[in-house]
């Protein structure tokens, strides 16, 4: 008996050391908030009403629509630094999305593009988090802008409402 007590504790030892969960790398971490915001914008993006999307706040403002592209041309320049590029912002001309469909589809391409770079080694996020990390806060501060938007339309924003 004296001999199984210690293999029982070393496989005992083990099993809880396998059944801990792996730590969290800063890469993962980055890329859960990244897709964490643009998940949030997406949804907003899809949700808000067609007419409504050259809504202003203000007249000096970007329009509901001309956000989403801002955001987009967030993703598109994450994308290009994440691979490598030698790039500088690029803001997208957003008279050229001026429908809800246009901006959606812009936007899908632009996370579908930034997602793609941050699988890169080694140019992807382990080497340089900076320009995903930027643009993950920077997307986060304007997600609150379309927060607004909804409110000054009577909208309830989806993350506000009442989950089933």
């Amino acid at each position: 008996m004296r001999k199984l007590a210690p293999c029982t504790l070393v496989f005992i030892g083990a099993f809880v050391a396998l059944a801990q969960p792996k730590a969290t790398t800063a890469a993962e971490a980055l890329k859960g908030n990244f897709d964490y915001i643009n998940n949030k914008v997406l949804e907003m993006a899809q949700d808000f009403p067609a007419d409504k999307y050259d809504y202003k706040l203000k007249p000096e403002m970007r329009s509901f629509g001309a956000v989403i592209v801002h955001i987009a041309s967030g993703n598109i320049y994450a994308s290009k630094a994440g691979k490598g590029e030698k790039v500088k912002w690029d803001e997208l001309d957003a008279a050229k999305y001026p429908a809800k469909a246009a901006c959606v589809k812009l936007l899908k391409d632009s996370i579908d593009a930034a997602n793609a770079a941050l699988k890169l080694k080694p140019e992807g996020p382990t080497k340089n988090m900076e320009p995903f990390s930027s643009v993950a806060l920077h997307a986060s501060e304007h997600y609150g802008l379309l927060v607004a938007y909804y409110r000054a339309n009577g909208l309830v924003p989806p993350e506000s409402r009442p989950k089933k």
